[in-house]
């Protein structure tokens, strides 16, 4: 299997049933395949259950409905039938009689035609209902989960195929299962008729479309497996096709003249994925073909022997009517069945795949319970010990052996080159992914310890990629901090901290000004600098205890940056903070600087002690001071 392909072997083990490996097992075999079969139709009930409880009554309602209307017009045809073939063989019968059967089967139709009609507008508006209840769990399952998992591809896969499912996989299963019983309910019918003139011809009829089951069955599963296995294909061809239109990378895109390069990658991906889709379609309609050859011969037989009883005056022309019409329903019936037991077949294991991704379980968890009280607006003292952490898949530790103590009040600067594990330090401090080996301690305690949302609430934090929300200039500000209980006025002063208030007030609308263009037609686009004075407008905003910014003010000229830093400096208010800047010159106010290369910290001290010493500090900064001053 090629890396980020998902075939079977790499489904939930959960509800995966192993094959037999001897006769002996497929007694056990057939039962655990009910069982796993039962258990998924069961949590599409609950899922329908929980979004629309009334909808499983009006299901059963209809069941029922469809599985005796059409007995009941085959019946009424027949009948009218019968009384015209009568009288126009000279028995005298009342135009009233024929008049009150034809008014009956006008009555039938649109009683019929009514009932369907309501229960399909019904049905559209309930799986709306549904659509969005199970688009919710996934949210709040995706919200939950561990970050290391939005780094396996196997993890995307799963959720890729569970949120492309949502929106109909769940009622359509629900719609084929009462189908399914409303099927057999007219095909029940329909062989009591049928058994008044042939007992064995309904048994015949269901007999041959055994070779059509298997071939739905067999060819659903590998259709399943395929849309699983190539996975990866159609989340290629979903990227190269959104690349290509991609507004912020048409600039970049047309420039280099990237859209036929996209677009070839697109079409290469696409025929890898459409041969096999292809080979598998033809493969599926050549064996149904040769199953519906035999289907079709045995029906001509019992048409030509129904016939012969009419030719024989055995019964009446409405009669052949009925007979006919029931050999036809219960063939119809049985594919019907077979075709909707498919869907529900490849249905849940579809929902295998969602259920498999809802029962996803976070790690990143307090080890204790209770969890540790976690003390807020006060000092907090950190210590990495022994710390090492490698990213899932990677061959080698992004960070190995980090022993560093940040203490109460301090301003720590990070610096080293790109790739340093500057920031996976801080996603260790801030328990977005949690120590391969060696612990992290706040005030003494392993940080497992605390409750994950209290700790997370402790930190305000920008990231060096940072969110650019398609909300207003103001919420893009106040989602520093949607606990605090603050007003306009100290979101505004958030924005004059950072300096994003000058541009801010120049908007159409000011504050309330929507950003991009995504939904609104007078959405403001904003340059890098000015979004990036944006986030840290959310990091003064924030009422945390510990300040970290990972590389804020990158889009920043060194002068704006220096006042940034200057402003945090001034208004942090004796916190702990935590800066990672590639401008060392932003680190001379720092109170300990520490210095990384290679996934290890080198060097920590203050910079006048870390100059002395004439090490890769020493030489990063003199590096990059002789450039600012050839630059001038």
């Amino acid at each position: 299997m090629r890396g980020g392909d998902i075939n079977e072997t790499s489904l939930n083990d959960q509800y995966r049933v192993p094959k037999p490996n001897s006769i002996g097992e497929v007694p056990k075999y057939l039962v655990k395949l009910a069982t796993t079969f039962f258990t998924r139709l069961g949590y599409i009930f609950k899922l329908v259950w929980e979004a629309k409880r009334s909808m499983l009554f009006l299901m059963v309602f209809m069941a029922i409905f469809n599985g005796i209307m059409p007995v009941i017009g085959s019946m009424i045809g027949a009948r009218i039938l019968n009384t015209l073939a009568k009288v126009q063989s000279g028995a005298e019968l009342a135009f009233s009689a024929i008049t009150l059967l034809l008014v009956l089967q006008f009555a039938y139709t649109f009683f019929n035609s009514a009932v369907s009609r309501i229960y399909s507008m019904i049905t559209s508006i309930s799986g709306e209902l549904v659509s969005n209840h199970v688009k919710m769990k996934i949210m709040e399952k995706a919200k939950e989960v561990d970050m290391v998992s939005f780094d396996q591809p196997d993890f995307y896969a799963r959720m890729e195929n569970a949120n492309r499912e949502a929106g109909m996989r769940p009622l359509q299963i629900m719609s084929s299962t009462f189908s399914v019983l409303s099927t057999l309910i007219s095909i029940v019918s329909y062989i009591v008729v049928l058994f008044a003139v042939n007992s064995w011809a309904p048994f015949l009829i269901i007999l041959v479309a055994i070779p059509t089951t298997v071939v739905n069955f067999v060819f659903k599963r590998k259709n399943v497996n395929y849309m699983f296995f190539r996975s990866k294909n159609r989340r290629q061809m979903d990227y190269y096709a959104s690349t290509v239109i991609d507004k912020d990378l048409v600039k970049e895109i047309r420039m280099f003249d990237l859209a036929d390069t996209f677009t070839g990658k697109y079409k290469q991906t696409f025929d890898e994925y459409y041969r096999g889709l292809r080979r598998l379609r033809v493969q599926e309609c050549l064996y149904g073909l040769a199953a519906s050859v035999l289907t079709s011969a045995v029906y001509c037989g019992l048409y030509i022997l129904l016939a012969r009883g009419v030719y024989a005056h055995e019964f009446e022309v409405g009669d052949f009517s009925l007979y006919t019409g029931a050999i036809t329903a219960i063939g119809a019936g049985v594919t019907a069945l077979i075709t909707s037991t498919s869907t529900i077949y490849e249905g849940t294991l579809f929902i295998e795949n969602l259920m498999s991704f809802l029962n996803e379980k976070p790690t990143i968890v307090p080890s204790v319970d209770p969890p540790r009280s976690l003390p807020r607006h006060c000092g907090h003292t950190i210590e990495f010990r022994d710390v090492s952490f490698r990213y899932a898949g990677a061959s080698k530790d992004a960070l190995s052996h980090i022993n560093v103590t940040i203490k109460e009040g301090q301003t720590v600067v990070v610096v080293g080159y790109n790739g340093a594990g500057k920031t996976t330090l801080v996603k260790l401090l801030t328990r977005l992914y949690d120590p391969t080996s060696g612990v992290i301690l706040l005030d003494g305690h392993d940080i497992k310890e605390y409750d994950v949302a209290e700790l997370y609430d402790m930190f305000g934090i920008i990231f060096q990629d940072f969110g650019k929300y398609a909300v207003t200039a103001g919420e893009n500000i106040v989602f520093g901090d949607l606990g605090r209980d603050a007003g306009e006025n100290e979101m505004r002063e958030a924005a004059g901290q950072s300096g994003a208030d000058v541009f801010i007030e120049k908007l159409a609308d000011g504050y309330d000004t929507p950003l991009m263009r995504y939904f609104e037609a007078n959405g403001a686009e904003l340059s890098i600098g000015q979004w990036q004075k944006l986030s840290i407008a959310r990091a003064f905003y924030s009422d945390s205890d510990i300040l970290i910014l990972d590389e804020p003010t990158a889009s920043l000229d060194p002068m704006a940056e220096q006042e940034i830093f200057n402003q945090f400096n001034e208004l942090r208010h004796d916190k702990t903070s935590i800066f990672i800047s590639h401008r060392l010159s932003s680190a001379t106010i720092a109170d300990n600087i520490l210095v990384m290369e290679n996934g290890q910290v080198v060097e920590q001290g203050t910079h006048s002690e870390l100059m002395a010493k004439k090490g890769l500090y020493h030489t990063l900064f003199t590096t990059q001071a002789a450039r600012y001053v050839e630059e001038q």
